[in-house]
């Protein structure tokens, strides 16, 4: 129950803008946290705590009898039926039923010169309680929830006395059975309601501000109300790349996008193309996308070396120029890539540049020629704990002669050589940042187990179990 409760108040509420990140909490899920949020209550409950009574009562023919209740201790409780459910709109309910409390204590009498003693036991059957959860932000902005509306019924109770003379404890048996039941019923909802704050802790684990890596994290913040009805809870999130600690916008927003209606799992999260587009914007702004390519990064059984000579059988130029030189590629990004979503199909369009340097025996480079590219890569995602991982292949590429200090030439006749430098060198090491995988929205010990990916129209469909460990 606490674990899918945080999922509810993920953040306080921001603009009004379409999210990036879409979740959706099934009846499934609701399940499991509620079994998880029983424990956690019962352990709560288990804490009541009667303290010693001790009073009068004047009975009628009699006079007044005095007595004490000491050692009260709980013997037993248990919460056999609950349900955890969804308000249209509104929030989440918690009903128990069918619970009960056994209690033992010890008793002691005084009427006028008679004194007398013994143990007791009450016995509570039908306990009942039900309470509404409210969510809100904090001061932080971070969620926090609090119970209201904490309503409890004790049902029938019975107490038992042992020892003593059965006359004398009868004299105030229903005045102690109303005694014990007024203290009992006095701790329960405020127990209740410090297992729900108990939560918010736990809230304070989301992570809000998920870090990448030394230039980007992402947002996961919740951009509107959730959408709560009979089945499942809808939330979404923003769901946006940023360069830590200077964010700014790019300029496209997310568009709208819907899941569709699934059952099978506790958890569904939606990842639009605008997530992965902010971060192609963030790293293209912060100027990470750009590699110099050596020799020494193509493997040693590949035929393509990177030298004047290799080159020179293109561009006869080169080599008469710049006899027995090696060479270094400058591989950088002019624009931030786009990436789309299709069906079983993750695509990623890049535009760059492609710039060629002899290097001097004296180590200073001197430029040979200048590449426009644009280059088409699929992209196979996954997921790999709790973050999103992927794989580029590159499909295609179009080369076009930028600037040349080295005179016209056929760029064609190179297509071949760039795309095994790009397959060999630039692909490997871009896969070796995306094997490190993207922060997934999580809290605490969280996770993913049973999980299934599947690409769709414009956005990513995560189908997952949860496990909370810890």
């Amino acid at each position: 129950m606490s674990a899918w409760l945080t999922l509810l108040a993920l953040l306080p509420l921001t603009l009004a803008i379409n999210p990036g990140v879409k979740v959706v909490l099934t009846d499934k899920g609701l399940e499991y946290g509620r079994k998880i949020g029983m424990a956690s209550l019962q352990k709560k409950l288990n804490t009541i705590t009667v303290p010693d009574l001790s009073g009068s009562q004047r009975v009628s023919r009699i006079g007044r009898v005095k007595y004490s209740l000491t050692g009260i201790r709980i013997v037993s409780l248990g919460l056999p039926e609950s349900g955890l459910g969804l308000v249209p709109g509104t929030g989440v309910s918690l009903s128990i039923g069918n619970a009960f409390l056994n209690l033992h204590g010890n008793w002691r009498v005084r009427y006028k010169f008679i004194k007398d003693s013994g143990s007791f036991d009450l016995g509570i059957n039908g306990l009942t309680i039900t309470t509404s959860i409210a969510i809100k932000s904090d001061e932080t902005g971070r969620p926090a929830v609090s119970s209201v509306n904490c309503v409890t019924d004790l049902g029938s109770a019975k107490v038992k006395f042992h020892g003593g003379a059965s006359w004398l404890y009868n004299l105030f048996r229903s005045y102690v059975n109303k005694a014990l039941r007024n203290a009992i019923q006095k701790q329960i909802c405020p127990l209740v309601a410090n297992a729900i704050t108990d939560m918010n802790p736990q809230l304070k684990t989301l992570n809000v501000l998920a870090k990448v890596d030394k230039d980007a994290e992402i947002e996961y913040s919740l951009v509107e109300s959730p959408a709560i009805s009979k089945s499942c809870i809808d939330f979404s999130l923003k769901g946006e790349f940023y360069n830590i600690g200077a964010h700014q916008e790019p300029p496209f927003s997310a568009t709208p996008f819907s899941l569709p209606p699934q059952i099978n799992n506790m958890l569904y999260i939606g990842i639009s193309s605008f997530t992965p587009n902010s971060a192609g914007f963030v790293y293209n702004k912060t100027g990470v996308l750009s590699l110099y390519v050596t020799d020494d990064m193509i493997p040693s059984i590949s035929p393509i070396r990177l030298n004047t000579r290799t080159f020179g059988v293109f561009i006869p130029q080169i080599a008469q120029r710049f006899p027995g030189l090696m060479m270094k590629l400058l591989v950088k990004s002019t624009k931030q890539p786009i990436i789309t979503f299709e069906p079983n199909n993750v695509t990623l369009q890049a535009t760059g540049t492609v710039t060629a340097y002899a290097i001097q025996p004296n180590t200073t480079l001197s430029p040979l020629f200048v590449l426009n590219m644009e280059a088409s890569v699929s992209a196979r995602m996954y997921v790999t704990g709790m973050k999103l991982a992927g794989t580029l292949t590159l499909n295609k590429i179009q080369m076009t002669l930028g600037t040349s200090n080295v005179g016209d030439f056929q760029v064609k006749t190179l297509d071949n050589i760039f795309t095994i430098v790009l397959k060999l060198a630039v692909i490997p090491i871009v896969n070796v940042q995306l094997g490190r995988g993207y922060p997934l929205p999580s809290l605490g010990k969280m996770n993913l187990v049973n999980t299934q990916l599947q690409v769709l129209k414009d956005y990513m469909l995560i189908g997952t179990d949860v496990l909370f460990t810890g």
